[in-house]
């Protein structure tokens, strides 16, 4: 494989066979002669001079593409859909005069759009589905382990590790449902002439609206879709691609966040990502174990929300019935950015499945700060005994900030000891470090995940349990 030039790392190292499949030019250009198929079946049906061997003889050649040609034809003509249009009367001579008949050029290339989106989306879905099942398993297997939380990355009240893990599937879930409208609200552009107007198939069917209508029904059918757009111009609305980018984003920023979240973790070992037996974690350092899947998938999403922004203003700028500024933009903007939210969900796959918790260390971070956590309990407890709940409060506060000035000098922890020697709360050592079970402080989170996974279950019912391989 020549390696002189430059190959995007989308397609070289992180995207998966299918997505790179799904944008080449064979399945573009074949979706392309698709249409033209299409399209003729349904003028020959409709009683147009096109005959049934016509319409034969392009449904053989849609997939011999004579890649040279079109190029060779497309430098003389300087337009790539009748260079198409050309190579493809070449493989169907019979049929040659009556490709494309009546349409433009959007016809194909919006058509063929709308056509490979869709199927990426549904690709995605579900990828999106398989981490949030792994999550699933996850927040099931952990939903009662305590964990210290954390606000403004400051240590706070406990949670579990389950519940965390719910937290972010419910971002995925949002997403889920954000794609899912998308999906739903699809329209095809069907082939409805130069501005929209429908101006050349009235002449070709001598005016007869009901058989344009009838045209247009058979051919949006033909390729799995029930309507199309009430009005357009001579593209499809670009609305539509803002909409489309905008939820590949917004699984970019739930993925974004979940890394995030394990980076930050991974620092203190509480969690840490899959990390293959001869792995290296750093060119110098042998000994490190870096969160570079968590790190890529952050780095790949922030790409893509950035990606994102391409379509609202490609939507705001165009011209009345068409202009050709979005063109060159779009065939980078949408192809990538469903490359990269096929490697972003792939790696969260990964990191989904084989997330690994050291419970011990977990533990400790809990035990660490449990006396602050436990000082209300203690407070409550104290004022049962017969103190005053104002005095013990102050003794609280006192005590609990010297106990963290020896904490900051490097020293354990003795909060209890300090409270244990007041006797205003009328309790030892040993009593107080009886009410120290991290169990006490996680509140419903055990209830709350299964309330949450009986909600979801629905959902994760036909999710794959395929997993990728991730490669690089």
């Amino acid at each position: 494989m020549s390696k002189d030039k430059y190959e995007s790392p989308l397609a070289s190292r992180y995207a998966s066979e299918f997505m790179l499949h799904l944008f080449s030019a064979d399945m573009r250009i074949e979706t392309w002669r698709r249409l033209w198929v299409a399209l003729a079946r349904a003028e020959h049906n409709l009683g147009l001079p096109i005959t049934a061997g016509q319409v034969a003889e392009l449904e053989a050649h849609i997939t011999d593409i004579d890649y040279e040609t079109a190029a060779q034809r497309e430098r003389e003509v300087r337009h790539d859909v009748m260079a198409h249009v050309y190579t493809y009367g070449k493989a169907a001579p019979s049929a040659a005069g009556i490709i494309h008949l009546g349409a433009t050029s959007c016809y194909v290339t919006d058509n063929a759009d709308l056509v490979i989106y869709r199927e990426g989306l549904r690709y995605l879905r579900g990828e999106l589905l398989a981490v949030v099942a792994n999550l699933a398993k996850f927040a099931e297997r952990y939903k009662a382990t305590p964990t210290l939380g954390y606000t403004h990355y400051q240590p706070a009240q406990l949670v579990t590790v389950g519940k965390r893990a719910a937290l972010w599937m419910q971002d995925f879930l949002a997403d889920l449902e954000e794609l899912d409208f998308v999906l739903g609200s699809l329209k095809f552009l069907g082939c409805r002439g130069t501005t929209g107007t429908e101006a050349s198939f009235l002449d070709l069917f001598d005016g007869d609206g009901a058989k344009i209508d009838e045209m247009n029904r058979q051919i949006s059918a033909e390729f799995g879709f029930e309507r199309c757009f009430s009005v357009c111009g001579q593209t499809y609305p670009r609305k539509v691609d803002s909409r489309i980018l905008n939820v590949l984003s917004a699984m970019a920023q739930s993925c974004y966040r979940m890394a995030n979240d394990i980076r930050l973790l991974q620092h203190d070992r509480q969690v840490e990502e899959p990390f293959e037996k001869h792995q290296i974690g750093s060119s110098a350092m042998a000994y490190k174990r870096n969160p570079m899947r968590s790190e890529r998938i952050c780095s790949l999403s922030r790409y893509l929300m950035a990606d994102a922004v391409n379509a609202p203003m490609t939507a705001s700028v165009q011209w009345l019935e068409r202009t050709l500024d979005d063109s060159a933009n779009r065939r980078i903007s949408m192809p990538e950015g469903f490359l990269c939210a096929d490697a972003v969900l792939r790696l969260a796959q990964n990191v989904t499945d084989g997330l690994h918790v050291n419970e011990k260390i977990v533990d400790r971070a809990c035990r660490e700060y449990l006396p602050f956590i436990a000082t209300e309990n203690l407070m409550m407890e104290g004022v049962k005994r017969g103190g005053d709940r104002q005095e013990l409060h102050e003794i609280i506060r006192t005590c609990s900030m010297a106990a963290t000035a020896r904490m900051k000098e490097g020293e354990p922890c003795d909060l209890l000891s300090r409270l244990a020697a007041e006797p205003a709360f009328g309790m030892t050592e040993a009593e107080m470090e009886a009410v120290l079970d991290p169990k006490l402080y996680i509140g419903r989170c055990a209830q709350q995940v299964d309330a949450f996974l009986e909600e979801v279950a629905p959902l994760l019912a036909g999710a794959s349990q395929e997993k990728p391989e991730i490669t690089l």
